[in-house]
């Protein structure tokens, strides 16, 4: 069993849909489903239901996509392992840290520390264990107020955008009120893929007394400027500091009225090896905090 099968079905399973699917693996149709069938014969069942119009995930399906993103997951970190060696700050991260990266590691390099800087970026969840494994030595994370295992150095705090297409009706306001948006679709993360962001929205959203409409779970930044770019009648939430990496001028980012904010924090082994380990941990952290 390859990977790449596996890591071809978990995108199919997110998208719901083959094109949309080899689109994002940047690869062509057919070599998709070609996997997919492969891998569907190496299993001995059928993991979707395919139809002209739809695609669904079969009940075997649903109970592969659990083992096959925990695999995929293991395999990062096994490549996180082979990465680890001594004189290395290992930093976890993902989209939206840019600037803040940039800083701590700028405030790394000025404290004369003699170590090279790796970034790994992996979802939240796997961040976490890799910290807890050993294999990272600091993360950074939006949302997290505690972890097994782990100390939560709650570092900044970051406001919360609406995000739509230029064509979408409020596109051009100031501010923007979620009962305002009610009558578009939201698309909010999945669970599984961003577990803080989804329950900050979630919360909200039961606070504000509204219920709207909820369209395909998105994924990643990049799908979700794409995939609400392309759809006037569509709206998204993403914090400051993924909204100052878009690229797009095909989607407006407008603040949220009343103001939504996520905490960033730092995040490290609850217990660190050496006082020297834990200053550099303290100047990185100064370093991200605005």
């Amino acid at each position: 069993m390859e990977l790449r099968a596996l890591r071809y079905f978990v995108t199919v399973a997110d998208e719901l849909h083959f094109g949309r699917a080899a689109e994002r693996l940047h690869i062509a149709q057919p070599a998709v489903s070609q996997q997919i069938a492969r891998l569907e014969r190496e299993l001995g069942v059928r993991l979707f239901d395919r139809s002209p119009r739809r695609v669904q995930l079969t009940e075997a399906g649903r109970r592969v996509l659990d083992a096959a993103r925990g695999a995929l997951a293991a395999a990062d970190q096994v490549r996180l392992a082979a990465t680890t060696a001594a004189g290395t700050m290992r930093i976890g991260t993902a989209a939206g840290f840019t600037t803040r990266l940039e800083r701590g590691i700028d405030a790394l390099r000025e404290a004369g520390s003699p170590f090279d800087v790796v970034l790994v970026d992996l979802p939240l969840d796997a961040r976490l264990n890799a910290l807890r494994q050993g294999e990272l030595d600091v993360a950074l994370a939006r949302g997290v107020l505690s972890a097994p295992g782990l100390k939560v150095l709650p570092t900044w705090t970051e406001p919360l955008f609406a995000v739509m297409s230029r064509q979408h009706p409020a596109a051009d306001r100031a501010v923007v009120g979620i009962t305002e948006l009610a009558e578009s679709v939201l698309r909010l993360p999945s669970r599984q893929h961003d577990p803080p962001l989804h329950d900050a929205l979630t919360a909200a959203l039961r606070e504000a007394g509204v219920s709207p409409r909820l369209g395909r779970p998105v994924g990643t930044t990049q799908d979700t400027i794409v995939e609400v770019g392309s759809d006037p009648g569509s709206w998204a939430v993403l914090p400051a500091g993924q909204v100052a990496e878009i690229g797009s001028t095909r989607v407006s980012a407008i603040p949220l009225k009343p103001a939504m904010t996520i905490t960033g924090s730092v995040v490290i082994p609850a217990d660190l090896p050496t006082e020297c380990a834990a200053a550099h941990v303290e100047a990185f952290r100064d370093a991200v905090t605005t």
